[in-house]
């Protein structure tokens, strides 16, 4: 298993908004996520702020990439723009982070 971060930043008052997207997340995305091999993931909000720190038990980069592809995430990634900063393609735009430490 692979531990994976990033983080996201919301687009400034929109905190409500995105926890209510979120609970529950919609059933399409939520099985294209653990059809494609991710177990664990959590985003958090840092306080005060509008940034978003992502937390993913992935099965490999490959299968964590091909959840782009599905109509799915494209759906979703669409429904969120407005309140996220996102690439060209809807994507949001994410910063990955390098594990420094990790204790079992």
């Amino acid at each position: 298993m692979i531990r994976k971060a990033f983080v996201m930043t919301l687009k400034p008052d929109n905190e409500t908004t995105y926890q209510a997207r979120h609970n529950p997340i919609c059933p399409e995305l939520h099985n294209a996520l653990k059809q494609n091999g991710v177990r664990n993931y959590s985003i958090f909000l840092e306080p005060g702020s509008d940034r978003l720190f992502a937390y993913a038990e992935i099965e490999s980069e490959e299968l964590w990439q091909k959840i782009a592809e599905t109509e799915a995430c494209r759906k979703w990634w669409s429904q969120m723009k407005d309140i996220m900063f996102t690439n060209a393609d809807d994507s949001p735009v994410a910063l990955d982070l390098r594990e420094m430490f990790h204790l079992d």
